[in-house]
């Protein structure tokens, strides 16, 4: 996931907050209003009545802007802690190398990013990630006419993956040169106007595509590849509050079904295996 440095940042409003209410500090009950930075469980916030997350849009069915508002299953799920510790959540679209770099994190921009982003040792040295939330697959995503039918079959082909992504990575692991797009949507886009033969991205983003009846009609999966993929929430390294609190409300949050009807929601049917995966090492 990634965008072009020269974007403009803004703060959007998530699932239950208003674009007018997400700028008013103070407004919640708890720790976190009447002005102070300290919300519930001690957890420091950087801005007053708020828990600001970082996020690089559009990357459905995990966050995208509907209907004038940011919604998506990582929304509903920072919901969670945001209401926890008695604020609110407000939305900071940002480039996704960011979160690789934890750059908002430490320049205090944003307390938390919750962005579809995969776990991995060379992230680990810049942010502290949760407890993985998704075990992701990648998938090989075609027009249904291309005679395309595995990954395998991608040898010579025009492939297009997301800039910075896993699935880009794994793509250019395996010997091949594709084409990056900033989004997912110009991915699809991409894979819609015939600039490339068959994309490389997140399954889940596949699944959300495909429950448009256009997009299911004119393309099908060819493979589905389990590389092994977790993904997790980041806070700034060293912030072990707000981490253990983005923890406890995923735990509760599986414990007492809220995670799974979330699942259900926005990615599709209950997978366990793929919503309950083992804690990264």
């Amino acid at each position: 996931m990634k965008t072009t440095f020269g974007r403009r940042t803004r703060v959007l409003a998530a699932t239950t907050v208003t674009a007018g209410l997400v700028l008013v500090a103070g407004c919640s009950s708890g720790d976190g209003g009447s002005g102070t930075k300290t919300a519930a469980g001690g957890v420091k916030l950087v801005k007053a009545g708020q828990l600001t997350t970082c996020t690089h849009l559009p990357y459905p069915p995990f966050q995208s802007e509907i209907d004038g508002k940011v919604q998506g299953f990582d929304v509903s799920l920072i919901d969670l802690v945001a209401d926890d510790l008695g604020v609110k959540q407000a939305i900071l679209d940002t480039p996704f190398e960011n979160f690789k770099t934890g750059a908002f994190l430490n320049s205090g921009e944003c307390d938390l990013a919750a962005a579809g982003m995969t776990i991995t040792p060379e992230r680990k040295k810049n942010v502290d990630f949760s407890d993985p939330y998704f075990e992701a697959t990648q998938a090989v995503l075609v027009n249904k006419k291309s005679g395309i039918s595995s990954f395998a079959d991608l040898k010579g082909k025009k492939v297009g993956a997301q800039a910075q992504t896993t699935g880009e990575d794994y793509a250019k692991s395996k010997g091949l040169d594709p084409v990056s797009f900033e989004s997912s949507d110009a991915v699809l886009n991409g894979l819609r106007t015939g600039q490339v033969q068959a994309v490389v991205i997140d399954y889940p983003v596949v699944q959300s595509w495909l429950k448009d009846k256009a997009n299911a009609k004119a393309f099908r999966v060819a493979e589905q590849i389990n590389t092994g993929e977790q993904y997790g929430f980041t806070v700034k390294k060293g912030n072990t509050k707000l981490l253990a609190a983005v923890n406890k409300a995923l735990a509760e949050a599986k414990a007492d079904g809220t995670y799974k009807k979330l699942y259900e929601k926005w990615i599709g049917p209950y997978d366990e295996s793929a919503a309950s995966p083992s804690p990264a090492a």
